[in-house]
């Protein structure tokens, strides 16, 4: 039997220590949390001429975006475990507070280099929005309601990826790139006031026989440790094959040195009384099935969110904005299954909901490559949208099924390790499917080249031939067709994950049971 939550009585949990009633303000707090986390990198990246027009830096601009996803990453895992130790408040509160900060510094940046560490800075602060808003979301509401507010975070991130571009490009285009970082201020602050004014936690006890000091006792050496350890592996990833060439002197050594980071992480968890990822995330065969299988996820989510745009835009002739929303469809799809997906993991379970809307989505990857050419843009975009509907159904009966079997002292921690182990997911898929591509180009076209140096070329198609552009065209045809094939493995890799470690029942808390729909 799971272990029963400590720190909750009674027959209604309400983590919050509010009556239900009261839960609107902290859910709009939360959804402005995310909103400030998931509107981040679509608004800077549609600035980005003017900011290196202003400051200069064309040749490290990368790192305003690898900066940032390293500290959010990085940073995830010490955040939930900091939620489960001193509550979910102080760390929210300090990781918004830190967040605007950043903004702010961003804001006053003299040139790139501050302005990359300054994005640090936000991206220690987003690393604090994104996990402990999950997990909040989750105290909030037992598990028959937890699809409501997921869903409604779900539509956080759908409308942040439409709107975010467009938001960039009016404020760089009509006022000053700087009022990209400074329009955080007022949305964050508010968030903030919500948070401190609603957001009420339970008391929290130590257990039996521990003092005050065994009770808010961190591991810091374990912390230190997965941080340098997730900086070297990430940056390793992030800039192989960009910055200098995977089996260049700074790949192997960025490599090298995270291995023998990561073998010292574990000796330190293994002996650390609260360590930071504790084994036991590892060990429970429900939580290690899900957070291998967000991996995969976070995996193949890179084809079409990195190169569907430019198959659209160098396949199909489309411009940016019209590339844009040919992406978008799945982010209109995602939110609507996801809201739905309750009505069927209360019939069929938590792993086989997820199984088949993985199985769904294997079939929708393995389906691009079968497109013709050059195609017409609605047959992607039909593509994506069925994707997306797939991945709804996918992603949130795992993290909701994983957060209800762990009492509430725990899933910080495990709500952090599902998302971290999707982010680095999202970096490996980077560099895998990035050198995929490059691999596909040069076998097809001779030489050494890169998808983004095709990319501008067709841009200018006045310069080339029609003979050479559609051989160009169709090598990046291939190159997009490669990595959609490789995403399909990583959803094979996912459902692998679910049917061979995930139990057929989630094992859900007694107290999610009472309260919540039956189990499979």
């Amino acid at each position: 039997m799971a272990e029963q939550p400590r720190t909750r009585t009674g027959p209604a949990p309400s983590p919050t220590g509010s009556p239900t009633g009261r839960r609107g303000p902290v859910v709009a707090a939360l959804m402005l949390a995310m909103a400030l986390a998931a509107l981040d990198g679509t608004v800077v990246a549609t600035a980005v001429p003017q900011i290196v027009g202003d400051l200069g830096g064309l040749s490290v601009f990368s790192w305003l975006f690898s900066g940032y996803l390293l500290a959010v990453t990085v940073t995830l895992p010490v955040y939930g475990k900091l939620s489960d130790t001193f509550g979910r408040k102080p760390v929210l509160v300090a990781g918004t507070v830190l967040f605007l900060a950043g903004s702010l510094l961003c804001a006053l940046a003299w040139d790139m280099g501050s302005l990359i560490a300054f994005r640090v800075v936000q991206g220690l602060g987003g690393g604090a929005l994104q996990g402990t808003v999950q997990t909040i979301a989750a105290d909030l509401y037992p598990l028959k309601e937890r699809p409501r507010i997921q869903a409604k975070l779900s539509s956080v991130w759908a409308t942040s990826s439409v709107a975010g571009p467009a938001v960039g490009g009016l404020l760089a285009g009509y006022a000053d790139w700087r009022w990209i970082f400074l329009i955080n201020l007022p949305l964050g602050l508010l968030a903030l006031w919500l948070i401190v004014r609603h957001l009420a936690e339970p008391a929290r006890t130590a257990p039996a026989g521990a003092g005050a000091r065994a009770r808010v006792k961190v591991d810091w050496p374990g912390a230190l440790a997965v941080f340098a350890t997730g900086v070297l592996l990430l940056t390793a990833l992030v800039q192989g094959g960009v910055a200098w060439p995977w089996l260049s002197a700074p790949s192997l050594g960025l490599l090298g040195g995270a291995a023998a980071l990561a073998a010292l992480t574990v000796v330190i968890e293994r002996r650390a009384a609260e360590p930071i990822i504790p084994g036991w995330v590892w060990r429970r065969r429900t939580i290690a099935a899900v957070n291998l299988s967000l991996g995969a996820l976070g995996l193949l989510m890179v084809a079409p969110a990195v190169f569907l745009p430019t198959y659209a835009q160098s396949v199909l002739g489309l411009g940016p904005i019209a590339a844009g929303f040919v992406l978008s469809a799945w982010t209109l799809s995602w939110p609507v299954t996801a809201a739905l997906s309750s009505r069927v993991y209360t019939r069929v379970g938590f792993r086989l909901t997820a199984v088949l809307g993985m199985s769904l989505a294997l079939v929708l990857l393995l389906a691009f490559p079968f497109l013709p050419f050059p195609g017409e843009p609605w047959q992607p975009a039909l593509l994506m949208l069925l994707l997306g509907g797939a991945l709804g159904l996918f992603q949130l009966p795992l993290i909701v099924g994983v957060q209800s079997t762990v009492p509430y002292e725990e899933r910080g921690t495990t709500t952090a390790s599902v998302l971290f182990c999707r982010q680095v997911g999202q970096s490996v898929g980077a560099a895998l499917f990035g050198a995929v591509a490059n691999a596909v180009l040069a076998s097809r076209l001779g030489g050494s080249t890169d998808l983004d140096t095709l990319a501008r070329a067709l841009d200018a198609p006045g310069s080339l031939t029609a003979d050479t552009t559609d051989r160009l065209r169709r090598a990046v045809d291939a190159a997009v067709d490669s990595v959609y094939l490789g995403a399909a493995v990583a959803a094979g890799l996912a459902l692998l994950a679910l049917l061979t470690l995930a139990p057929r029942r989630f094992p859900v808390l007694e107290e999610e049971k009472r309260h919540g729909p039956p189990e499979d």
